[in-house]
């Protein structure tokens, strides 16, 4: 696959002709309250896994709607009994949090790691997932990306990325992960969950979003006929009359408007041959990040796959000084 989109000095001066809704704070701020009025209940189950360098625990909170959403938390098992820095990962598109042992790195770097589950996903790639979505919809197309499109209250992201702020606060209730220590960071779908999980929550250390889908949605949805984007095209294929209202909807949930909000120090990355999650898609939410200490990977000759272990190990290295200089030097 050739490049397709803008050339690399045009994306890094690109912005998105996203409109941003009057009222997206008060939403998220609603949304977020509504969620806190239930119990977060977390709890932490150990698990005999076999692994002999990792301890895990099976976790269960109570995410959108008081729902329960699972996760796993894994530390390292030779750990000191005190808080360590804490990695919150999301999952790709059709993923689930799978099985402990697909999630292994970052335990190994002396971290504690929470795997958040996504809800209603986990049937087509990994390992599988355990959390139900119990909301209904309107008519969609199949897939998630116009679940409940009808109007932003209904949408399916806004369970998702309610559940992933949940995810945060359970994970911070464990004794032994660090809340000033925290980072969010997720590929594709994951990504674009970290950008929203960089807006909703102040206090991050940092975030690593890798290619990240749910962006730009305007132009994304024009751009690329691959799915996932691709379902909201075959919906208004079928649903004529209906792309100012989806498009509005889509607007609360777009990652330009949360990297708008971004507080902490980001490492992004983008692939320039990546049809999934176009350059140009990723570059609006990079220039529109709010945080002056960011940085892109970009890696030319890549599709979706992005920068894969190249970029696992530009995270590990930008994330230690950043790490350190919140701890003191530890």
């Amino acid at each position: 696959m050739a490049l397709f989109d803008l050339p690399l000095d045009e994306l890094r001066a690109y912005r998105s002709a996203s409109t941003e809704p009057e009222d997206f704070d008060a939403f998220w701020t609603k949304t977020l309250a509504e969620a806190r009025e239930h119990d977060l209940d977390a709890r932490f189950e150990p698990v005999d896994t076999g692994l002999a360098t990792i301890r895990v625990y099976d976790v269960t909170f109570a995410g959108f709607g008081g729902h329960p959403v699972k996760g796993w938390l894994l530390l390292p098992a030779a750990a000191a009994e005190e808080p360590l820095p804490l990695i919150v990962e999301f999952i790709g598109y059709g993923g689930g949090r799978g099985l402990p042992h697909e999630h292994l790195l970052w335990a190994s770097t002396g971290r504690a790691h929470f795997v958040m589950d996504t809800r209603g996903q986990g049937s087509v790639w990994g390992g599988g997932g355990g959390t139900a979505d119990p909301v209904g919809g309107a008519p969609a197309y199949p897939g998630f990306m116009t679940r409940g499109i009808d109007a932003p209250e209904n949408y399916y992201y806004r369970r998702v990325f309610t559940d992933a702020v949940r995810a945060v606060e359970a994970a911070r209730s464990h004794p032994l992960t660090d809340p000033a220590r925290t980072v969010a960071l997720g590929g594709s779908q994951g990504g674009g969950i970290t950008l929203a999980v960089g807006g909703l929550v102040p206090d991050l250390v940092a975030v690593a979003p890798d290619v990240p889908f749910l962006c730009d949605f305007p132009r994304a949805t024009t751009l690329t006929d691959r799915h996932p984007y691709r379902e909201v095209g075959l919906y208004l294929k079928t649903h004529r009359g209906r792309t100012e209202q989806t498009l509005r909807t889509l607007s609360y949930f777009d990652g330009v408007h949360f990297a708008a909000r971004g507080r902490a120090p980001a490492l992004f990355s983008a692939a320039l041959e990546d049809q999934t999650c176009p350059p140009s898609t990723v570059f609006a939410a990079f220039n529109a990040w709010a945080h002056e200490d960011k940085a892109i990977e970009v890696y030319e000759f890549n599709d979706h796959e992005g920068g894969g272990p190249h970029q696992e190990a530009a995270k590990v290295r930008w994330l230690g000084p950043r790490l350190r200089a919140v701890s003191g030097g530890r």
